[in-house]
């Protein structure tokens, strides 16, 4: 049996399809209220912060798949992170399950910098000390042998259905609601975007490939990398339409730091849009040759079709 653990998000959906697709019938969805994304599923309610319901949750799984994201709270990042690294860690060592973590780049440094597997951690701000946290307590118990992991690390995500990233949520939902396109700091460095299908698909691989364990992989993404602009120019000819947007600079978003509670907590991801991001896959492109990337184009044709 292979167990998603925080299975309502994207990528745990995408992440089900995959494995039952390519994998195995026999998948558990684990979350405080599960939803069935194949009639093949099985559905485990549970509270990963209580160690014994962590422990039932992974029970008998031969891979754990841990997906689960909490929302942007700096403190309850803090609180519950921590507390459910810990309990996942313990429940995988116990029953022999094999660990994989979906992980993002918060606990990288923002800067010009070219982002590989081997980069040193330098975060910003409290949720990348968080992620900083939790990643170092897996990686010292793999070195401990007590639990055989991987981790699947995917940078800023855009993608279909319910996606949640800056660049959805600024290009890609304002087009479906017809306003304007905002960009924030610069639509003139360059990006490193994961296609959220891509993603699950290269976690669902990974998970399933013995020789990938032990180590850190970055995802796959189109090296074809674009500015802002050029990526919205893209999405014009896509659509069919001039699509129109405004930089926002950064004190206008310390301005909505004092008013609302969501700016305040994208502060700390901010300096990250005044640099490139360049996030290297070549590691990942040389291991699994075969694997087909999703390009920008055709991830914004199936956006625009699903809309």
């Amino acid at each position: 049996m292979q167990t998603i653990l925080g299975a309502n998000g994207q990528i745990a959906e995408e992440l089900a399809k995959e494995l039952k697709r390519n994998y195995t019938s026999d998948i558990r969805l684990v979350s405080r209220n599960p939803k069935k994304v194949n009639d093949t599923d099985t559905l485990f309610t549970a509270n990963l912060l209580d160690s014994k319901q962590a422990n039932e949750a992974v029970k008998g799984s031969a891979i754990a798949y841990f997906t689960l994201g909490l929302p942007m709270d700096s403190k309850m990042w803090e609180e519950q992170f921590p507390l459910i690294m810990q309990n996942v860690i313990a429940a995988c060592k116990k029953h022999g399950a094999k660990l994989v973590f979906f992980d993002n780049t918060y606990m990288y440094p923002q800067d010009d910098a070219v982002l590989t597997e081997k980069s040193a951690f330098a975060p910003v701000g409290r949720k990348g000390e968080v992620r900083r946290k939790i990643i170092n307590m897996l990686l010292q118990a793999m070195e401990r042998g007590e639990v055989e992991a991987v981790i699947c690390r995917a940078p800023e995500f855009y993608g279909p259905g319910k996606t949640q990233s800056i660049t959805n949520t600024f290009i890609f939902d304002a087009i479906k609601a017809n306003k304007k396109l905002k960009v924030p700091l610069s639509d003139r460095k360059l990006r490193s975007l994961i296609w959220t299908p891509d993603a699950s698909r290269a976690t669902a691989l990974i998970g399933n490939t013995p020789d990938a364990y032990g180590q850190t992989w970055h995802l796959p993404i189109d090296e074809n990398r674009l500015t802002y602009q050029q990526f919205i120019k893209l999405a014009s000819e896509v659509y069919g339409k001039e699509l129109d947007y405004t930089v926002v600079p950064r004190f206008v978003f310390k301005i909505g730091a004092l008013f609302s509670k969501r700016a305040k907590e994208l502060q700390e991801l901010l300096p990250r849009y005044a640099h490139n991001n360049i996030f290297d896959v070549s590691k990942f492109k040389n291991h699994f040759p075969e694997f087909k990337i999703t390009t920008y184009k055709e991830g914004m044709m199936q956006i625009k079709a699903g809309n």
